[in-house]
């Protein structure tokens, strides 16, 4: 039968008008009185540039896939208390490019797919701080729990978040078939202590109260338990492995509904140190199945990884304490080993999708046929021909604070006075006097990573090993020490270059205490106090670092500094990789835009760029390097991965 002849999906459920929406009443589930298999995939709006939302639905589609899902980070939506950004605020929100939730939404329903809205208020997604704002940190509260106050901010969020996504659920006319509760909230459960239901209820009732009528669920390991689940919501199952054990679970738990795998997890994330996950397309091809044949609905978690642009990388935390030692940064790149790389190349994965929907799938509608490849390209290497030192970024700075103490980002009176989120922050000491030979020491832990430099000079060892995390200058280590030079300093400026490398995503409640910066303790040298300290925030907006002026000639002396070069561009504008290779650890800056992190242990080397970026004429490539430099800017084709030691270049599948 010809493709012309056959119905779009939307035709196929609303032909006959829109009567209700996603009913979990039976042990199938009935969209608009039809029988619906959910065939969906994960592709989060906020990681992949906007330019591109239509081509990776596109191929959503085209795989056989009747629905996307999407979380929604309030950390980006609400970057200050109470000033909220939907795509709007582009000259105060260096993210607002990505985050027309509206637009994605709208995009998704053209392309004749289904959504799922995952709204938090956390969402974990390996995103920074689970998708909370930092601005929390600086009031008593009790993050994702029933605390009023918390709730509060909670409540005033998805009004303004609902008021926009209301008008698209599917008995509206839109795309919009079920939301979820919170985020795995089961995960939170601590020995000991009693389960908070009474959050989830409230948030239930704020949705509601917000007008939201479509099918509400929540998502949980069915051999965690269902401790975050509600008895009159629809529990959903997470995993990768162990299929019949973990669905018999969830059709115990509720036997007279349909199953829903909400996270089949395709492949996994990256930790910097280790090497980069790959999953065997055979071991997903067999789960998947299984899946099927048990009659269940899915979600693929990710279709399509992304990006973790910017500051935005999240953290695990290993261990039981809070005190940063067991703590775990993830990747720029969260590729995912998913079926869609996070280029949007085709992998051998994409065809297992294709094949299974296509086998399983019990109606005829239309599909249309995959878009064709995205083609990189190699620019040639640039020359660095400018340079500025951490004095010169200070010099710079739109902030310079002084405290008697030591504080953490987010105690910082900036921003309207909601503290500081991202970037680095910097502890001067001026006119000290330092004996040869003294031993500066940090008490507690460093979140996440110092740099100590003394009149501008690095202090700290040059980064050259993983076993140097375990030192000086890393989260790894209590009341770190750090012996200074065999020489005698007068009037000298001491700087501690902090880096916030990520807030922890996933964890229990108490490990949810993300300050960064400098505050589990004092710093000292030779067991004598510092104070009145001088605290300079380099968070590296847009709106600042396009402005910066009074580039020198490169030195490439080591320590922090920022390097420009230009790659000057006709028409012709792909998309490619900046090579990490020759670099130690930093940012890399495009056109003003914070692009990816960097760090030589890998397992990423090699950081995405999207042709959008970029534009005809000259554009500005900055890298903040810790360490030492390379004295070029390379590019490269195709993303590079270390691999248990060994380099694999992950090419397209065409």
């Amino acid at each position: 039968m010809a493709d012309t002849i056959l119905p779009t999906l939307y035709q196929y459920y609303t032909g006959d008008g829109i009567h209700s929406g996603l009913s979990d009443s039976a042990s199938d589930f009935h969209l608009n009185g039809k029988k619906l298999k959910i065939f969906s995939g994960a592709l989060h709006y906020f990681r992949v540039h906007p330019s591109y939302w239509k081509d990776r639905l596109r191929k959503y589609r085209a795989a056989g896939l009747n629905c996307v899902e999407t979380y929604v980070p309030w950390n980006i939506h609400e970057p200050e208390d109470g000033r909220f950004d939907f795509g709007e605020d582009v000259e105060k929100n260096d993210f607002s490019l990505f985050l027309d939730l509206v637009a994605f939404v709208r995009i998704a329903q053209e392309e004749d797919l289904l959504v799922i809205l995952r709204p938090g208020p956390y969402i974990c997604a390996e995103w920074e701080f689970g998708g909370l704002p930092s601005w929390l940190l600086r009031y008593n509260l009790k993050i994702r729990t029933s605390d009023p106050k918390y709730l509060f901010y909670v409540e005033r969020y998805f009004k303004q978040l609902f008021s926009l996504i209301s008008p698209l659920q599917f008995t509206q006319g839109g795309p919009i078939i079920a939301f979820q509760i919170e985020n795995e909230y089961g995960n939170v459960k601590e020995e000991g202590k009693s389960f908070d239901t009474a959050y989830l209820e409230a948030l239930k009732n704020i949705l509601r109260n917000n007008g939201i009528v479509e099918l509400l669920f929540t998502s949980d390991t069915p051999t965690s338990g269902f401790q975050g689940s509600l008895p009159d919501v629809l529990a959903t199952a997470n995993f990768q492995e162990d299929c019949s054990i973990e669905l018999a679970l969830l059709k115990a738990h509720q036997p007279k509904k349909p199953l829903m795998v909400m996270e089949y997890w395709t492949g996994w994330f990256d930790h910097y140190t280790e090497k980069h996950h790959e999953r065997n397309v055979g071991k997903f091809d067999g789960v998947l199945e299984d899946i099927l044949m048990w009659n269940s609905s899915f979600n693929l978690y990710m279709m399509h990884g992304g990006t973790n642009w910017g500051f935005l990388n999240g953290a695990n935390v290993f261990g039981t304490g809070d005190d940063n030692s067991g703590f775990q940064p993830d990747t720029s790149s969260y590729d995912y080993d998913a079926p869609l790389s996070e280029n949007g190349d085709y992998t051998d994965k994409y065809v297992t999708v294709q094949r299974l929907t296509n086998e399983y799938n019990e109606i005829y509608i239309s599909q249309p046929p995959p878009p064709e490849p995205t083609f990189r390209t190699a620019y040639p290497d640039l020359e660095i021909t400018g340079e500025l030192s951490l004095n010169d970024l200070i010099c710079q700075s739109k902030h310079i604070l002084e405290s008697e103490t030591l504080l953490p980002m987010e105690k910082l009176d900036i921003n309207n006075k909601n503290g500081q989120s991202y970037g680095y922050i910097v502890y001067r000491k001026e006119n000290l006097d330092i004996k040869a030979g003294s031993v500066l020491k940090i008490e507690g832990h460093v979140c996440d990573t110092v740099l100590v430099l003394i009149n501008g000079n690095l202090m700290s060892k040059v980064f050259e090993t993983e076993e140097d995390l375990n030192g000086f200058g890393y989260w790894r280590l209590k009341d770190s020490t750090l012996k200074l030079p065999e020489e005698n300093f007068t009037a000298a400026t001491l700087d501690l270059v902090v880096e916030n490398f990520g807030r922890v995503n996933y964890g229990k409640l108490h490990q949810f205490n993300q300050y960064k910066g400098l505050w589990q303790g004092n710093v000292l040298i030779d067991n004598q106090v510092l104070s009145n300290w001088k605290i300079v925030p380099l968070e590296f907006k847009k709106s600042w670092t396009k402005q910066l002026s009074n580039w020198q000639t490169p030195t490439f002396i080591p320590g922090p500094r920022l390097y420009r070069a230009i790659l000057h561009l006709n028409r012709d504008i792909r998309d490619t990789y900046v090579d990490f290779k020759g670099w130690n650890k930093g940012f890399v800056i495009v056109n003003s835009f914070v692009l990816s992190r960097y760090f030589k242990v890998g397992p990423q080397q090699t950081g995405y760029l999207p042709a959008p970026f970029l534009r005809p004429g000259d554009n500005e490539i900055l890298i903040f390097e810790h360490f030492k430099p390379r004295k070029s800017v390379g590019f490269c084709p195709d993303p590079y991965f270390e691999t248990m030691g060994d380099g694999k270049v992950l090419r397209s599948l065409l």
